[in-house]
């Protein structure tokens, strides 16, 4: 192990293992570093619905887990082949990837070939540091390759990204995931152009990320769509144009009426029947784009054959290293108010923080260590 500032040998982190599905604080074994792990003393962590579905039977086979990954901080050590990062460098973590397969090579690492071992997997084929609890036995620590739900994160350098110490760095966190893959389905996916119109299925963090990025990029009209009157109207606040409600049985009635046939439609929710709402919605020649894995989903062939398309978004088609920046740019702009979606909680309070975002009450909890 390089140079360290208070390298502990452990580290407090929330732990999923008990049947009922809550996090639990816990003291872990923090072993040696592995060649191209980049420690990370954890400033802030975003809470997505991507740790909660996990928390839940969908991340059984991965328990005991530490989750998060969102997570931003300060580097507390390097590997010995690390180059990417020093020690007291401020740093947001995103996905992990392997930088040398043909994807990764070709600028495409959000479709690394080891992408869902690395991210939702058991992390097989990554050397790193481990968590080990107070009986000896191994806690899963590779979840988005940081478990960042902790006061120190195992990151691997090829998902750190650099960041100025001017910034507050503890709410950079979420735009590592969830604001980057619903503002890079919008820049990078649909490649909304100026006076096109989009509408947005869901107004979480994800939608409204979207939603802030189509008005970046110009698009005359933004529809957020949502059941919650509450992030309707945030929505409104961060720059769509209108807010529906989800639940309306006019819903499709009013989308054609505002867009005449949206040029683009993006689903964060993950349900077929939303889904099919929103192809139906689109102009011919419109495009659909999915961020939500959920349920089978059925549509009539003349949907797409009728110049329709659909499009899988995995976190926003973006290279971290060039879109966190861009999005920090546009926030430092006053264009991207991502900080108007983020509640803090200290990370004793994570249950507290989990109930908040299933609810709606909260769009983005933030845990501070």
């Amino acid at each position: 192990m390089s140079a360290h500032i208070d390298v502990p040998s452990h580290v407090e982190a929330a732990v999923v293992r008990d049947p009922d599905d809550r996090f639990t604080l816990e003291k872990l074994e923090l072993s040696s570093l592995g060649p191209l792990d980049v420690l990370v003393k954890i400033a802030g962590a975003g809470m997505c619905h991507t740790d909660l579905a996990v928390r839940g039977p969908a991340g059984r086979p991965l328990r005991p887990i530490v989750l998060g990954h969102e997570g931003s901080g300060v580097v507390a050590a390097v590997g010995s082949q690390v180059t990417k990062a020093a020690v007291g460098d401020p740093v947001v973590l995103s996905y992990d990837s392997c930088g040398g397969c043909g994807n990764c090579r070709s600028g495409r690492p959000y479709f690394c070939a080891t992408w869902m071992d690395r991210n939702t997997g058991p992390g097989l084929s990554r050397e790193h540091a481990t968590l080990a609890d107070a009986e000896g036995r191994p806690v899963n620590n590779t979840f988005f390759g940081q478990s960042s739900f902790a006061e120190y994160s195992v990151a691997s350098q090829n998902n750190v990204v650099k960041v100025s110490p001017e910034l507050p760095l503890e709410i950079l966190g979420p735009l590592g995931c969830g604001l980057q893959t619903g503002a890079g389905a919008i820049v990078n996916v649909l490649q909304v152009r100026p006076g096109q119109s989009v509408v947005v299925f869901g107004a979480g963090a994800v939608g409204l990320a979207a939603v802030m990025a189509a008005r970046i990029c110009g698009a005359s009209a933004v529809v957020a769509v949502d059941v919650v009157e509450g992030r309707r109207q945030l929505a409104l606040d961060v720059g769509a144009t209108h807010a529906l409600d989800g639940a309306a049985p006019e819903l499709l009635d009013q989308l054609q009426r505002i867009t005449s046939g949206a040029d683009c439609a993006f689903d964060t929710t993950g349900r077929a029947a939303v889904i099919a709402t929103a192809v139906d919605a689109l102009a011919q020649g419109g495009t659909c784009a999915l961020a939500a894995p959920g349920e089978e989903l059925r549509l009539p062939a003349q949907q797409i054959v009728f110049g329709r398309r659909l499009v899988g978004v995995l976190e926003g088609d973006a290279v971290p290293d060039v879109f966190i920046p861009q999005m920090i740019d546009w926030w430092q702009s006053g264009v991207f108010p991502f900080d108007k979606l983020i509640e803090r909680f200290p990370l004793r309070e994570i249950n507290e923080a989990a109930e908040a975002s299933t609810s709606g009450r909260v769009v983005k909890p933030l845990l501070i260590p």
